[in-house]
């Protein structure tokens, strides 16, 4: 189905720019002053689109994504709660994804200057009562998604456990890069570290290249990882540089060709054009006492690349 059809409004109440797709969902544009751009559904809270102040498209959608709730949507940034992955009773990657999100009117301050010069939005998910019935905990998921001036992408994430008994959850941005050709792609950052194998019944390894490259199926946790990783894409000459702050994991994740047959909203060829990169936490659970508030924070942002390594050392990259 096309892309275009959408219905343009203006919330009043926040003077958000909200477009409705064909499904009846509000989604949330953002805007930079030099002309980056961000799209949000209320569909999962979803990060559908990110684009450069040149207009590039920075996140990949598969051409066979379907846009239909409840199923999540192949590409952008699907929000992995409170599972991530397989590795629980729940759905694959939780609910969260699934769920139609409300913008949150509230929405308090986060400790910091964080609205200087970016434009946001604010969403809320509560626990329906089919979710109590599934995973029966009470919480208030607020998500904060901004466009800073420089067309940087940021997700905070708050969770507050407002249940009478604690819980534990695993987490996920589940963020899907648009990359020239995989084969031409390398992540820094994640050197030596030790790594679970999701292909070898999560065995661990440590991981011994240089940098991560690509030429074959790809699925692992990398753990204990540092707050700054980059993604290298030689061919179209750009880096893209991930700062994460309460998320311990690093997920990498590409299916190759023939894993790609297999996904039903995913083309045969596409995995070469994209390259999942999740900060998550997901090796360890996340436990919430009553009334605690937990915080996982996200930022991309895409830089020129230079022929050289070293990334992650140029001024004004690390946190």
């Amino acid at each position: 189905m096309s892309m275009g059809h959408y219905t343009n409004l203006t919330d009043p109440r926040t003077e958000l720019e909200v477009v409705r797709d064909w499904n009846g969902v509000d989604q949330v544009v953002l805007r930079s002053p030099r002309g980056a751009y961000a799209r949000v559904s209320l569909h999962g809270g979803q990060v559908l689109s990110w684009r450069n102040d040149r207009g590039e498209e920075l996140l990949f959608t598969s051409s066979k994504a379907i846009f239909k709730p409840p199923k999540a949507m192949r590409g952008g940034i699907p929000i992995c709660f409170p599972q991530f992955g397989n590795s629980g009773t729940l759905e694959q990657h939780g609910f969260a994804r699934n769920r139609i999100w409300a913008l949150d009117e509230e929405h308090p301050p986060l400790n910091q200057n964080d609205n200087n010069s970016k434009a946001s939005v604010d969403l809320i998910l509560k626990p329906s009562e089919d979710d109590l019935k599934c995973w029966p905990h009470g919480f208030e998921f607020r998500l904060r998604v901004s466009l800073t001036k420089d067309g940087n992408l940021s997700l905070v994430s708050r969770i507050r456990n407002v249940n009478g008994k604690p819980f534990s959850f695993s987490f996920g941005y589940h963020t899907y890069l648009s990359v020239s050709d995989i084969s031409e792609v390398r992540i820094e950052g994640l050197e030596t570290l030790d790594y679970l194998d999701n292909l070898s019944q999560r065995e661990r390894f440590t991981e011994q290249g240089d940098a991560i490259t690509f030429e074959s199926e790809v699925d692992r946790v990398y753990v204990s990882s540092p707050n700054v990783i980059a993604v290298l894409d030689h061919e179209k000459k750009r880096t893209f540089v991930i700062r994460k702050e309460g998320l311990p994991d690093v997920v990498v994740w590409n299916p190759w060709e023939k894993k790609s047959k297999n996904i039903v909203d995913f083309g045969d060829e596409e995995y070469k054009q994209m390259l999942c990169v999740d900060a998550a936490a997901a090796e360890r659970q996340i436990t919430l006492k009553p009334g605690e508030e937990w915080t996982g924070k996200l930022e991309l942002s895409e830089v020129p690349s230079t022929n050289c390594s070293g990334h992650l050392d140029q001024p004004g990259i690390i946190i």
